[in-house]
C-alpha cells in the first residue's frame, strides 16, 4: 500500500498518526496544507475540513486520527490494540480521554486571562488524574508494551513539556506515574521523529498570533498582566 498523509504542521492529531507510522515503520508521504486556504482537492476528501487524512493508494481517504491508527494497526504486523474485546474497548475510552485533554491544550491558548486559564488547567488535571489512576504498572499506558493509547497521549504530554515553561499543569507529586510515562513517550524515536524541528518556536507564533494570556506570559502584546493569576 501506498500511504500519504495529509498535514498541518503543528497538528497533534496529524503527529498522532506520524507516531504510529513511525513506530510501526510504516513509508509514507507527509504533505502539508494551509488550512485557512485549503485547496480543492482536499476539500474533496476531508468531510469536516480538518487534517490529518490518510489517502491510500491516490484514491481511498481515511479521516479521523482514531480510525487512521486502527486502520494502520490492522494492515501492518504487530497489533498496538489488547486482543481481548473488553479491554480493547477499555483501551480506546482512554484514547477519546486523551482527545478531551488534547482539548485544553488549544483552549490555554485562548484563555482571556489568568482566571480563564486557570480554570482550564483545574479542568484537565481532573481528567489526568483519571489517567493516573487508571494506568497500570510499566513503562507504557496497557503496561510493558506500547500501544494505540500511548500513540494518542504523546502528543498531549509533548505540549505539555512546552507549557510547562510557562505555567505548573503537571506536577509531579500528584502525577507520579503521568510524569514518567511522559518522559518515556518523549524519549521514543517514533515521537522524537513526529515532532517538528521549529515546534517551539512554532507554538510561541500560534500563541502570539491568538493575542489571549498566553501572549503576555511569552512577552506579547496586549494580552494582560504576565500572570497565570
Amino acid at each position: 500500500m501506498d500511504f500519504e498523509l495529509i498535514s498541518f504542521k503543528l497538528c497533534p492529531f496529524v503527529q498522532r498518526a506520524a507516531i504510529v507510522l513511525y513506530f510501526k515503520e510504516i513509508p509514507f508521504r507527509l504533505r502539508h496544507v494551509d488550512l485557512a486556504d485549503p485547496p480543492e482537492w482536499f476539500r474533496a476528501i476531508s468531510p469536516f475540513g480538518k487534517v490529518p487524512v490518510l489517502r491510500v493508494d491516490g484514491a481511498t481517504a481515511v479521516f479521523e486520527s482514531a480510525a487512521i491508527n486502527e486502520f494502520l494497526d490492522e494492515v501492518t504486523p504487530g497489533r498496538l490494540l489488547p486482543e481481548d474485546p473488553l479491554a480493547r474497548a477499555v483501551a480506546r475510552g482512554r484514547i477519546e480521554l486523551t482527545t478531551a485533554c488534547l482539548w485544553h491544550c488549544r483552549d490555554f491558548s485562548l484563555a482571556a486571562d489568568g482566571e480563564a486559564l486557570a480554570g482550564q488547567v483545574a479542568e484537565l488535571q481532573a481528567k489526568l488524574d483519571d489517567l493516573e489512576t487508571a494506568k497500570a504498572p510499566g513503562p507504557f499506558f496497557l503496561g510493558e508494551d506500547f500501544s494505540l493509547v500511548d500513540g494518542a497521549a504523546a502528543p498531549l504530554f509533548v505540549r505539555l513539556a512546552y507549557f510547562e515553561e510557562l505555567f505548573p499543569v503537571m506536577e509531579p507529586a500528584r502525577f507520579p506515574k503521568l510524569t514518567a510515562w511522559s518522559a518515556t513517550l518523549r524519549d521514543l524515536p517514533a515521537v522524537r521523529r513526529s515532532v517538528i524541528p521549529d515546534f517551539d518556536e512554532e507554538m510561541d507564533a500560534l500563541m502570539r498570533r491568538r493575542k489571549a494570556h498566553l501572549a503576555a506570559l511569552l512577552g506579547g502584546a496586549g494580552a494582560g498582566p504576565a500572570s497565570i493569576y
